[in-house]
């Protein structure tokens, strides 16, 4: 199994990301990954080994934004945008000295691709979108803000384990009590000796005071750039965010993207099981 190293890097406003490189010696093209709106680098941790073993060989590159896991949070909080959190990533990649990548976006991680198609798309050699895409359905955005709203306090990971159960299992039936457990280890963390959601509160709070009362604009037009790119789709077969008729959309005016439905998961899908992986690992290498 390839060994991982965590660095910090500063960006330009000063503040540090943590980024964890997983076969740092491998060669190829490197593959960023970029987790969702309240998430961090242990969201790839099982995906990344994978891909950075045989037969794939890949380096793999997680890494967390501003405000989440244990980069340094935004004493700013108006400053947790995707934009701003794009131009991390460039930030990342130029620290590294990588002039481009594959690039694996969850949810949020997938729209700051987006906006990297506007303004770094020769960074991008090919990207893998997962449960996101250029049509957010508002029921999706409302489920979120309904769970972030709801931060109780917890005594144990498993604890923290029954309750993304009861609040997420409906949605994901192909997830077993080793799938509870690790995504409550990724993302929970022990702070001043309490168990605590691993995010800046205020990333919530703002995604919180959104107004839902109108569609959020579509991405079509970002979408159209990646026109060149080999695109991956991931979709959860239950998923709220990302429906069926966008990702239909998305394979019309892509000739060269490719749908993958992860059975018995809802959003975002963990991708590491059900073959995901493997599919992902294929992908990269074709």
């Amino acid at each position: 199994m390839a060994e991982s190293i965590d660095r910090f890097i500063k960006v330009p406003d000063g503040l540090n990301l943590h980024v964890r490189i997983h076969g740092a010696e491998n060669g190829g093209t490197p593959v960023v990954c970029l987790p969702g709106l309240t998430r961090n680098v242990l969201d790839f941790e099982d995906l990344a080994r994978m891909l950075a073993a045989p037969p794939n060989d890949r380096r793999i590159i997680a890494i967390s934004s501003r405000g989440r896991g244990v980069s340094d949070r935004d004493p700013k909080p108006e400053r947790y945008t995707i934009p701003v959190e794009a131009g991390d990533v460039i930030s990342v990649l130029d620290a590294l000295g990588i002039d481009d990548a594959a690039f694996i976006g969850t949810s949020r991680g997938g729209l700051i691709l987006h906006v990297l198609a506007m303004t770094h798309l020769n960074r991008i050699e090919r990207l893998v979108l997962n449960d996101i895409g250029p049509v957010l359905e508002t029921e999706g955005l409302r489920q979120i803000q309904g769970y972030l709203g709801n931060r109780p306090v917890l005594a144990s990971y498993a604890e923290a384990a029954d309750i993304l159960k009861a609040t997420h299992g409906a949605e994901f039936p192909a997830l077993g009590p080793d799938d509870w457990a690790g995504m409550a280890r990724a993302l929970y963390r022990e702070i001043d000796g309490k168990l605590a959601a691993d995010f800046d509160p205020d990333i919530a709070a703002q995604f919180r005071a959104a107004d839902l009362s109108q569609p959020f604009p579509d991405l079509w037009a970002q979408f159209a750039l990646f026109a060149d790119k080999k695109v991956m789709v991931i979709r959860g077969e239950h998923s709220r965010l990302l429906s069926r008729a966008t990702t239909d959309e998305m394979a019309r005016r892509h000739s060269g993207c490719t749908i993958v439905e992860a059975k018995g998961q809802g959003h975002a899908p963990l991708l590491h099981l059900d073959g995901l992986a493997e599919a992902i690992g294929v992908f990269l290498g074709s």
